[in-house]
């Protein structure tokens, strides 16, 4: 390692700890505000020159709006025509008629499991958000609940969608390593499925069982009027249930079958062309939208005027949201113009481990000091390609496995994901990092003992 290899892990650190002292101090800074200062003084910290530093925070916040924002949007006004028509109000009377309290987040983790297999981790929460807070309003009702009813009922649905996301193709992490690695799909999944499943467990019923008491999270009010069904917009005429959970699903069916096809068809295929376009993330929930406003509004001779109002103001509790996790992308862009992933190599390279562990801690290094899950995967996964093609005895899809297992640690304040959950719950910045940071650092954790399990047993045979 060379003294600048110490100085940009030591920016890395510092500039993490300002922009949480910023925040949560006296000085009680907009985080929009205190990302963008860091932002700044990261830039400058690492010698960048003026012009670099403002071309960096725009491409890392355009990026991420384009990326995440607009179909934050489109997911809030999606949720919003399933509450005013009642849909998210009958999924939740059906999940609390047919479970227990105790048997709630484990059916809580297998809508999202099930969300999770097509949808990225923002994608598939903020489709996820109308029917968690539908649930948790009701269960909040109950005098005998005691703690945060949306920790208990969000937190399993954070560790089904991170599992998902970091360990199962064809999420965009998984397939790069895969593609990286000269390994294939087949397997990766099958071991992805089965280490997601222990990992999402425990990050999620069981750890909500045991934070939620401690806890007294509410999201804003707006946002709950929004995404739940209240006397003022009780439906005169509700759409039968089914056709309600198409609408809600149809973004996830669409990249489901983009997914498939993925995997099933050549890239020049024309099929494969037309369910590349349809299961883009965007297009999905523009379809959906759309799908939800003629089939749950207009079908039933809704007012459309008081449908563009109602959908209007279903951006407005979310556009702090969507500035906060641009700040963020900014933020990431940031540190990994400033090479901070270099640096975080040449540490590694300083210890010898078993190939598999060293993906994993590789992966989990740049993930948190850069914020970017993509920039873990990449560099984990390249800096181990060579070593994959001399050593035959190393079991790829498990590298693979492992290599996006560190990518899920520590989702922290450089991460959009983590302003995401914070803002979307009403989260301090100490009750986000209860939350989201150590359900993502367990679920990794665990997928890395559910990798040196399966090598166990393979080499075993």
């Amino acid at each position: 390692m060379t003294s600048l290899d110490i100085q940009l892990l030591l920016t890395a650190l510092v500039s993490v700890l300002v922009l949480v002292a910023l925040i949560v101090s006296r000085i009680k800074l907009h985080p929009l505000l205190a990302l963008l200062i860091v932002s700044v003084g990261v830039g400058f910290a690492t010698g960048m020159e003026p012009e670099s530093i403002v071309k960096q925070l725009t491409n890392g916040a355009g990026k991420t709006l384009g990326a995440v924002g607009v179909v934050i949007a489109l997911g809030a006004m999606l949720g919003k025509i399933l509450a005013d028509a009642g849909i998210t109000e009958q999924i939740a009377e059906a999940i609390l008629r047919h479970s227990s309290d105790r048997m709630i987040p484990w059916a809580m983790t297998l809508v999202a499991f099930i969300v999770g297999i097509p949808m990225f981790f923002e994608v598939g929460l903020v489709v996820m958000l109308p029917l968690i807070f539908s649930v948790a309003r009701k269960l909040e009702g109950q005098a005998r609940f005691k703690g945060s009813a949306y920790v208990y009922v969000g937190v399993p649905v954070i560790s089904a969608l991170a599992a998902m996301h970091g360990m199962v193709p064809p999420h965009p992490g998984p397939l790069t390593a895969i593609a990286t690695l000269k390994t294939t799909v087949g397997p990766t999944m099958l071991y992805g499925f089965l280490a997601a499943i222990p990992a999402m467990v425990l990050g999620g019923p069981l750890y909500g069982a045991f934070i939620a008491p401690r806890m007294r999270t509410k999201p804003d009010q707006a946002l709950l009027d929004q995404f739940t069904l209240t006397e003022k917009a009780t439906a005169v005429q509700q759409p039968s249930i089914a056709l309600g959970v198409l609408a809600a699903l149809l973004p996830a069916i669409l990249m489901l079958i983009h997914a498939v096809a993925e995997m099933l068809l050549p890239k020049d295929a024309a099929a494969m062309q037309v369910a590349s376009f349809l299961g883009n993330p965007l297009i999905a929930m523009l379809l959906g939208v759309l799908f939800a406003i003629v089939a749950l509004v207009m079908a039933r001779g809704g007012d459309t005027e008081k449908l563009r109002d109602a959908l209007g103001k279903s951006l407005k509790p979310i556009a702090s949201i969507i500035m906060i996790i641009a700040g963020g992308g900014a933020f990431q862009q940031m540190l990994t113009s400033a090479k901070v992933g270099d640096a975080i190599v040449h540490l590694t390279q300083q210890f010898a481990f078993p190939p598999l562990i060293l993906g994993w801690l590789i992966a989990m290094l740049l993930s948190v000091s850069t914020g970017s899950a993509t920039v873990g995967i990449v560099g984990a996964a390249g800096l181990l390609a060579p070593l994959a093609g001399a050593d035959p005895s190393l079991n790829l899809p498990l590298l693979a496995l492992s290599i996006g297992c560190g990518s899920l640690f520590f989702n922290y304040a450089n991460h959009a994901g983590f302003w995401m959950v914070k803002e979307s719950f009403g989260m301090t910045m100490g009750e986000a990092t209860k939350t989201i940071s150590v359900v993502q650092s367990i679920v990794a954790v665990v997928g890395l003992v559910m990798v040196l399990l399966f090598n166990a047993l393979v080499g075993a045979h």
